[in-house]
């Protein structure tokens, strides 16, 4: 099958090491490995990783005042808004959007590429797939990672919400099927009157061949250096929900309990400044190692570089998240201590391939992470677990197929309509 794949969205750089990048390739890749021809149009194609196996067309945000000007003009807003730095942010998502589906249309005509299907991942501000799929005459599946309206509004700032949303109800509507990472996405994607029929939940995946336990965890721990000690670890963005600080707070009651535990932290991001200096202020600075950004190749070596990894998310109501890094653990072999909280209940066997704590619960996190610390046979045992339960649920093959199973489906219903 001949895939177009579509990401509008200029902060997911396609070659990045944030979540949504890693998320994009190995979602191409898995395509590709099962025979199927890939086109993937995005606004910002990034570096540090190799690219997916697909003809990548790089479509970048037209940029300048003229730009935003004619787009508040179109918009009949107040040539005031363009003072507003988060109402320019917004006048050029929608500028973005205005022209995306010729661009597109241009930069296939070269390659003589003919998409059977449209797999496109949602992106603020942005419904023009719905109608370059129209134009194709072709079946479009959206996937839809987060509630990005309320995301934006409440950590970044929203200023033009009622055209947000008409362009999130445009492109639901002009989906043929929407995939969602989680039971949460997929209850408010629900919420917005698309019916529960056209709605497939699909968790995140993991390359189940990149990510294994005989990855060279040995030179890590030299390197760094860590030596033998038992070692926690976290892999993030440093996001304000991810939950560095607990996880410092935290680690800070091991220490005490367990003096060789050392705690890496890889990863950039918001919250790394104040990250480190907590650390210090808590007189930890030789029990912690911070890494900084590490490409998305290397991370499996981290990973075997520990005994445990966390997944200290915050308490938060109508958690959504389906996080890379915990799958990606699992498939390492390495067990995982995790909130009690959304997907994490489905992706983590309470006491088999991890354990599970109440958000938000320092002692309880604190009791079960130094308990498995200190058990290194029975952190060893869950990782094999781990690493099974992985290959059979959670690979990336397993998912893509299940996706594209969908698109047949839905390119059968359009040649029988």
């Amino acid at each position: 099958m001949q895939v177009l794949y579509l990401n509008p969205d200029r902060g997911i750089p396609v070659l990045g090491d944030k979540g949504a990048s890693v998320h994009v390739r190995e979602f191409i890749t898995a395509l590709a490995a099962q025979g199927h021809k890939v086109a993937l149009a995005c606004a910002t194609a990034g570096a540090g990783n190799a690219p997916p196996p697909a003809r990548l067309i790089e479509l970048a945000p037209e940029a300048g005042d003229a730009a935003l000007a004619a787009e508040q003009v179109a918009q009949d807003l107040p040539v005031e808004a363009l003072d507003d730095r988060i109402t320019r942010r917004e006048l050029a998502r929608l500028r973005y959007d205005r022209d995306f589906a010729a661009r597109v249309t241009a930069g296939l005509a070269p390659h003589a590429f003919q998409p059977e299907v449209v797999y496109e991942r949602h992106a603020l501000f942005h419904c023009a797939g719905a109608d370059l799929a129209r134009s194709l005459g072709v079946p479009r599946l959206l996937e839809v990672n987060a509630p990005l309206i309320a995301e934006q509004a409440q950590f970044r700032g929203l200023a033009l919400r009622s055209r947000a949303e008409a362009a999130e109800q445009a492109s639901f509507r002009g989906a043929d099927v929407i995939v969602t990472v989680s039971e949460e996405v997929a209850d408010y994607v629900a919420s917005t009157g698309i019916p529960r029929a056209k709605i497939l939940t699909l968790p995140n995946g993991v390359d189940t061949a990149r990510f294994h336990p005989d990855a060279d965890g040995a030179r890590i721990r030299r390197e760094l250096p860590l030596g033998t000690a038992p070692v926690l670890g976290f892999i993030g963005s440093f996001k304000p929900w991810h939950g560095v600080g607990f996880l410092i707070e935290a680690f800070a009651g091991i220490a005490q309990r367990r003096p060789d535990a050392r705690l890496l932290m890889i990863g950039e991001g918001p919250e790394l400044d104040s990250a480190r200096a907590r650390i210090a202020a808590l007189g930890l600075a030789e029990r912690a190692i911070f890494t900084g950004r590490v490409p998305h190749a290397d991370i499996p070596a981290y990973l075997a570089a520990m005994d445990l990894s966390a997944a200290p998310y915050l308490p938060q109501p109508d958690f959504y998240f389906s996080p890379l890094k915990v799958v990606e653990s699992l498939a390492a072999g390495t067990p995982v201590i995790a909130s009690r909280i959304g997907q994490l209940e489905q992706l983590v066997d309470d006491g088999t391939t991890g354990v599970l704590f109440t958000p938000g619960d320092s002692a309880e996190f604190t009791r079960k992470a130094g308990d498995l610390l200190a058990d290194r046979a029975r952190c060893r045992a869950m990782g094999a677990q781990a690493r099974a339960r992985a290959v059979r649920d959670f690979s990336w093959d397993h998912t893509v197929r299940l996706a594209m199973e969908t698109a047949q489906r839905a390119i059968a219903r359009r040649r029988a309509a």
